[in-house]
């Protein structure tokens, strides 16, 4: 238990970052699964990709992720959607 006014006060700041955080961190996680699970069936992943990557550099702005995860998955992302376009264009025939 805090026994200071300072200590308290850091203890109710501490509450509310958490929460928040957590709830952050929630979302994001829910946005980039939907993210891969696009990229991975071809349907709407751009958009996904987009709204995931929006999603990250809000929680990396905010402080919730650090910004070089953010950028990694961000990385990540990109990739697996530029490969699944690439298979998408050879797979089907030039004509």
């Amino acid at each position: 238990m805090a026994n200071h006014a300072s200590a308290e006060k850091r203890n109710r700041q501490r509450i509310k970052r958490t929460t928040r955080n957590r709830a952050a961190k929630s979302t994001l996680r829910t946005e980039i699964k939907k993210a891969r699970t696009a990229v991975k069936q071809a349907t709407g992943a751009a958009e996904a990709v987009k709204s995931a990557e929006s999603a990250l550099d809000r929680a990396a702005s905010k402080g919730s992720i650090p910004a070089r995860r953010a950028s990694r998955i961000k990385g990540r992302l990109a990739a697996a959607l530029h490969k699944q376009t690439v298979a998408a264009k050879a797979a089907t025939p030039a004509s």
